[in-house]
């Protein structure tokens, strides 16, 4: 790869950062993946026999997964290839691999994906195949959005990076800037009324004084949310780079934040809360303000998801448990979902569909029928916690009355996969496992012409 790919970032020393284990319920930062199953141990109540009428709620199919396996077998060499006859409709297509870091982030757009690890660096996928790359000297990439022409990426050092694509080249990526920008911090650090006590510092209001864990975009793409460890959420405008707004959110770190419809946020902690925030506009002036108050709970909250109606609003915990609500209802609590044995690090919703990735290193497949929840498949592969998703709607033509998803899902096994999942596939039944996973010892013998890999380079020392 051209080393004229890299843009040039500062070194930065990383801050020491208080209460890992319950900011970052997953894996700390000097934790190797395989302590999480120490950490989060099985819950007896969420693990059951089979049933195959078995609807939300009613106990994990995870032991009779037709899908555990631990072999990455491409069914195809593209994503977005269509599936054939004699291949499961929820299915793995193939493996990224490049061993130089736990994958902590996802995004996708159109035929890109981009990968963010603790590596420092940033790759970008075409079609399974690396695309290009850069690279940021702050290391851990705990968040991409992305907005146009536009990347944002969150960081353990608490800032976050904008990077462009250059409209020449589209495998070159330049940074752009870094959030809060030097002029603002010379800018504000002049008056002491800008500066707020955080823990036993003081630091100026703009700035995240820990690990910025997630990143969301507004609706409109006006507004970039940005939450961090450091308990607080900060409203920026995508436009001017300026820091609009910084909340006090929580009593402990911020590890979810998504902005839904109608202008309204949804933030969850480590405090075990989700909370609600409605945007408020005079003229120029945007304010957030809380309205409601979802959960209150001792496990921490580790993701949050909303459809994309803005319906229903999912969460998952460290408990391994999901939590939604209705938004119709005036978001009273619709139910639980019980798919996992250690906790849920990750959730994504599309179409009728929601994904809910796990410390146990699995996926669960749901589809939503009004309330109802009923789990489609157990995506087992991943040798580690799965810690990010990402999906694309698949360009194939869908038949009629089904809507076809590439689901992207990264782990601390240093891996991403990508599945193919249909919103029309069957129930999980001892006939369709059987089949299936006749499917996949065939699958096994299979060239792996799908997965890309690369010699790992020596492990840098974490601190």
């Amino acid at each position: 790869m051209r080393d004229d790919m890299f843009a040039d970032d500062s070194s930065i020393p990383r801050g020491k950062v208080g209460n890992l284990v319950h900011s970052d319920p997953n894996i700390s930062a000097t934790a190797r993946s395989s302590d999480v199953n120490n950490e989060y141990p099985m819950r007896n109540s969420s693990a059951a026999s089979f049933d195959p009428s078995r609807m939300s709620g009613e106990g994990s199919p995870m032991t009779m997964s037709p899908w555990n396996q631990t072999t990455a077998s491409p069914f195809t060499k593209s994503p977005w290839r269509p599936f054939e006859d004699n291949v499961p409709q929820n299915g793995l297509i193939g493996s990224l691999v490049r061993e130089e870091g736990h994958i902590y982030s996802l995004a996708a757009t159109g035929d890109l994906l981009y990968t963010g690890s603790d590596s420092k660096n940033i790759r970008v996928w075409k079609n399974l195949k690396e695309f290009s790359g850069f690279k940021s000297n702050s290391g851990l990439v705990k968040a991409i959005v992305i907005s146009g022409e536009k990347l944002f990426t969150g960081h353990q050092d608490g800032k976050i990076r904008v990077w462009r694509v250059s409209s020449k080249d589209p495998s070159i990526h330049k940074r752009a800037g870094t959030l809060p920008t030097l002029m603002d911090i010379f800018k504000y650090s002049v008056k002491p009324s800008n500066y707020i006590q955080v823990r036993r510092q003081k630091t100026l209001w703009i700035k995240h004084s820990d690990a910025v864990s997630c990143l969301s975009l507004s609706q409109d793409q006006k507004l970039l949310y940005s939450a961090s460890w450091d308990r607080t959420l900060k409203v920026w405008r995508v436009d001017t780079s300026k820091c609009i707004e910084s909340i006090h959110a929580h009593d402990d770190a911020v590890n979810s934040v998504v902005s839904s419809v109608e202008g309204l946020l949804y933030t969850g902690a480590a405090d075990g809360t989700v909370k609600v925030w409605k945007k408020e506009q005079n003229g120029k002036v945007i304010k957030h303000s809380l309205v409601q108050t979802l959960l209150k709970q001792e496990s921490a909250v580790t993701a949050l998801a909303v459809s994309a109606s803005g319906s229903i609003v999912y969460c998952g915990s460290s408990d391994g448990l999901v939590n939604f609500w209705e938004r119709e209802k005036q978001l009273s609590h619709g139910g639980v979902l019980k798919g996992h044995k250690l906790a849920v690090l990750c959730l994504a919703a599309a179409g009728n569909l929601v994904f809910s990735g796990s410390a146990d290193k699995t996926i669960c497949v749901w589809r939503r029928d009004g309330v109802i929840h009923t789990c489609l498949s157990v995506l087992a592969g991943h040798t580690g916690p799965v810690k990010c998703l990402a999906i694309e709607q698949d360009r194939e033509p869908a038949t009629k009355g089904d809507q076809r998803w590439i689901v992207y899902s990264g782990s601390l096994d240093k891996s991403v996969k990508v599945w193919g999942v249909s919103e029309q596939a069957p129930e999980l039944t001892p006939m369709s496992m059987m089949q299936q996973n006749k499917f996949i010892s065939d699958a096994d013998s299979l060239p792996s012409d799908g997965s890309y890999s690369s010699s790992s380079r020596p492990d840098r020392d974490r601190k």
